[in-house]
């Protein structure tokens, strides 16, 4: 495992946005498996608190397989948003239904990215057990869910800085 033993979640707050604070940042996290995906949606806010950005909206969808719909629901209440963290969790089980969600999830989660050109981030834990899933969201193998905001905000920053060329 490519993984094994490695906190990849480590961020340094001097290499977060210096502008970070401007940003406003929706968060969607579905409910199922929530324990992972709270644990997940702690992470994202803490990086966002870290960063200094004062307007975080935080919404729920009952599942993986919602977060598109939630994600472009949120960006049409509120435009101004300029991101959009993503956060689910799916564990595989002993038919198909893993693969529909996930794909489900992945293409709707770019297709609301790309149709408004705006970041929206996919943080949908995709794991064989749910031992894969403790250990990426809080465990041995970091929380996910800081390092799709870290990822979050380097984006908007990055369309930011091409929108001013």
């Amino acid at each position: 495992m490519a993984t094994a033993g490695k906190d990849l979640s480590a961020f340094e707050l001097g290499n977060l946005p210096d502008s970070a604070h401007q940003f406003k940042v929706g968060i969607v996290v579905s409910r199922w498996n929530g324990d992972i995906t709270y644990a997940l949606r702690d992470g994202a806010l803490e990086v966002m608190e870290a960063a200094g950005v004062q307007d975080v909206d935080v919404v729920e969808v009952p599942g993986a397989f919602e977060l598109p719909l939630g994600a472009a629901s949120l960006l049409a209440a509120r435009p101004e948003l300029d991101g959009v963290v993503c956060i689910g969790n799916v564990i595989r089980g002993e038919t198909a239904h893993f693969d529909y969600v996930c794909a489900g999830a992945a293409d709707g989660i770019q297709r609301v990215a790309l149709d408004a050109m705006k970041p929206v981030m996919f943080c949908v834990l995709t794991d064989e057990n749910r031992e894969q899933s403790i250990a990426r969201s809080g465990g041995v193998h970091g929380n996910k869910g800081i390092e799709c905001a870290v990822a979050c905000l380097e984006m908007i920053a990055l369309q930011r800085r091409l929108a001013m060329k």
